[in-house]
């Protein structure tokens, strides 16, 4: 009887701790890439490994969500699956160098680059996440079109241009 008890404990505990390690699994995946399709189409066109294009994506949606209100940013996450997943990968700043800072300046014509100005102004606060991310700083302005592209096509030219909004 004790060693009936033994099995079936040791069954149920090898059961749990099966599904705990294929939930981490997926978790893991989820967030090395949360969404394949943004992922894809930035590492296609900007040549960059996935987990550039994760962080870097993350970055800037960091980024948007800072300077939208809450309701518009949410407009921007429904159309984005796997936001959760994107904010997650941004690297934290530990602080921008003034030579990443000044590569920023006019990096985007008419949209992100015009923002940078002064130390941490605009999106010139980006340059510390591409950097860490192994991207030169002008690499925002590569980015933002892109994933401006992609929200467009999922969410419709009004939620693409909160996000264009939130970079000017």
């Amino acid at each position: 009887m004790h060693s009936k008890l033994t099995s079936a404990l040791t069954l149920c505990l090898v059961t749990i701790l099966s599904i705990v390690y294929v939930r981490a699994q997926d978790s893991a995946a989820s967030s090395a890439n949360p969404n394949p399709e943004l992922v894809g189409q930035l590492t296609k066109q900007l040549n960059v490994t996935p987990e550039q294009a994760t962080g870097g994506a993350g970055a800037i949606f960091g980024y948007t969500k800072s300077k939208l209100s809450p309701s518009n940013f949410s407009k921007i996450a429904s159309s984005v699956p796997g936001m959760d997943g994107f904010l997650k990968a941004a690297p934290s700043t530990g602080g921008t160098s003034a030579s990443a800072l000044n590569s920023l300046g006019g990096a985007v014509p008419g949209s992100a680059g015009s923002m940078a100005s002064g130390a941490g102004g605009g999106v010139a606060s980006l340059a510390g996440s591409f950097q860490k991310l192994g991207l030169s700083p002008d690499m925002v302005s590569k980015f933002a079109p892109v994933m401006q592209n992609y929200i467009g096509s999922k969410g419709g030219s009004g939620v693409a241009g909160l996000f264009a909004s939130a970079l000017h």
